[in-house]
């Protein structure tokens, strides 16, 4: 055996893992309970009444604007990856974005779509593993705002914040995120340092100091996110209107960052289930029917699907000019 080949551990010390399929049985015994859950209050009637009635043009320029939200999305990790040598015209990182969604709605986990967004753009495996560096940094600015817009949000309800205060909580809570992204990065060039000129880790490392050098890119990377959180809100208030439920701009702003956020953890397929019982409580709260949540989130979720197809569509092109090329 090559004496730099690190012995495989004992089975009693291994790790027990999940086998893939059972996950996926897993979670989608989660996303048929959720649903049942969420529909069990549901007068169907009053359902089917809503999506007769519904004004399909407010819809349509729901999706319209979420399918510019990805461009946006696009455009960010563009950013966020063209500093560490992947030089590729900004709509390169579109395309692929949206074929990176297509994965994650088509596989058990959002995860395959950023393992196939990494390995579209990288040509070896190191640069792929470089190209997940920069598939995470940009999956962390968004979570970092969707949080800030979340937790703001969560304490103008819990506490009744004027519209200054809740400014200021969200002032205070980017600069955490911030900190919480910028202090470590700005430790990289020490660790590299550190490591030994021909330790493999250090090479590596030493592609990531642009974000050191130029900390801006974390920062307009942030900014970037608030871009796609706040359409994302404007995105759902739109099906919302096609269902005649007008409520505020202010309240999507609100409710639909905390719903997002609860989609992150990885319970259901798709998040469904999860946004539509989300939705239903945070919304009741206003005085919207359960009938009338439930119809936003599926009409919410139905444009994450046509959005993702999109991603699809884009992937089977591209693999029909590969053939022909």
């Amino acid at each position: 055996m090559d004496s730099d080949t690190p012995a495989a551990p004992p089975p009693s010390a291994r790790r027990p893992s999940i086998p893939p399929w059972l996950n996926l049985a897993l979670r989608l015994a989660a996303t048929a309970a959720l649903l049942a859950y969420a529909l069990g209050d549901v007068d169907w009637q009053s359902f089917l009444q809503l999506l007769r009635e519904a004004d399909w043009r407010w819809w349509v320029a729901g999706l319209v604007t979420g399918l510019l939200v990805q461009v946006v999305a696009g455009v960010r990790w563009a950013a966020l990856a063209r500093p560490l040598g992947f030089d590729f015209p900004r709509r390169f990182f579109v395309w692929r974005f949206f074929e990176g969604m297509f994965f994650s709605l088509c596989l058990p986990s959002s995860i395959g779509g950023d393992v196939i967004k990494a390995y579209r753009i990288g040509d070896t495996t190191p640069r792929r593993l470089l190209a997940g560096c920069t598939v995470l940094a940009d999956r962390l600015t968004g979570l970092a705002a969707l949080a800030v817009l979340a937790g703001a949000a969560l304490a103008a309800r819990k506490y009744s914040l004027s519209l200054p205060m809740t400014l200021a909580v969200a002032s205070g809570l980017l600069v955490v995120a911030l900190a919480a992204f910028l202090l470590p990065v700005a430790f990289l060039d020490r660790i590299v340092a550190v490591l030994p000129a021909p330790h493999p880790a250090r090479a590596f490392l030493s592609q990531l100091l642009p974000y050191q050098q130029k900390p801006s890119l974390i920062v307009k990377a942030v900014a970037w996110s608030f871009v796609v959180q706040m359409g994302g809100a404007i995105a759902v208030g739109l099906s919302a209107r096609a269902l005649g439920i007008d409520q505020p701009l202010s309240l999507w702003f609100s409710v639909v960052p905390l719903v997002a956020l609860a989609m992150v953890l990885p319970i259901s397929i798709g998040g469904f289930g999860v946004r539509e019982n989300a939705l239903t409580f945070l919304l009741s709260e206003q005085g919207v029917a359960s009938e009338q949540a439930v119809a936003v989130a599926l009409l919410w979720g139905f444009s994450t699907i046509i959005t993702g197809l999109v991603g699809g569509c884009l992937f089977l092109l591209d693999r029909s000019h590969q053939r022909d090329a």
